[in-house]
């Protein structure tokens, strides 16, 4: 095992461990999101959602529920002084973009393993849609990987952390949201999943993912040091 793959495992395995052992994100994520979907159920007066009105009230609860753990994602670098750590270590600075891409990659997962199937309890009548929607999620969560990974870096050391992550996150995840709305519309349509244009949609969120992740893992390095 090379150096870069140690730091990578030993990042992943740090984070993982410091998440188990606090409950700073993840709980806040999972509440937040529940909270959403009870006040979305009782402020549209609706049991039953279908088609792009249950797609947006699934997306804007999970990005909102994503910026969360964005905004905390190197709080314990800041804090801790890991940064300088890592400045010093003889490895690759893109390998901590990489780590931290997956461990919020891992957060995003985890907190839709929950509120998923909450949703659909409060909204679906059918859940034949869920399965094919594991590809959206998962596309979904790649590229709020890479784009959180790489905004929460910059702001990280803001006194405007919390204003300066969805002030930047919202707008360049517009095409994400696009993406994976449109696609989720259709398999969550009343008369059942319906996969027409699903694949491009999928295409686009696979883009959005190549881009972003080839612009952190480019960039990264240039952030860290300034």
């Amino acid at each position: 095992m090379n150096s870069s793959r140690r730091a990578f495992t030993a990042v992943v395995a740090k984070d993982l461990r410091t998440e188990l052992r606090t409950l700073r994100s993840l709980p806040a994520m999972v509440l937040f999101a529940v909270t959403a979907f009870i006040i979305f159920r009782f402020g549209l007066d609706r049991t039953v959602l279908s088609g792009s009105m249950a797609a947006g009230v699934l997306w804007v609860t999970l990005l909102f529920a994503a910026i969360l753990g964005i905004n905390r994602v190197f709080l314990p670098e800041r804090e801790e002084g890991g940064f300088d750590a890592f400045r010093l270590a003889p490895v690759d600075r893109s390998v901590l973009f990489a780590a931290k891409a997956v461990v919020l990659f891992l957060y995003l997962g985890a907190v839709e393993l929950v509120v998923v199937p909450v949703f659909a309890g409060f909204f679906l009548d059918s859940w034949a849609g869920l399965p094919p929607l594991l590809a959206v999620l998962a596309g979904a969560n790649l590229g709020l990987a890479a784009i959180g990974t790489l905004i929460s870096s910059m702001a990280v050391n803001s006194r405007a952390r919390d204003l300066l992550v969805p002030l930047l996150l919202l707008p360049l995840s517009v095409p994400l949201m696009i993406a994976a709305t449109s696609a989720t519309a259709k398999l969550l349509d009343a008369a059942g999943p319906d996969y027409t244009r699903f694949g491009t949609w999928l295409l686009v969120l696979a883009l959005y993912d190549g881009i972003f992740w080839l612009v952190g893992y480019s960039t990264f390095e240039y952030l860290l040091e300034d």
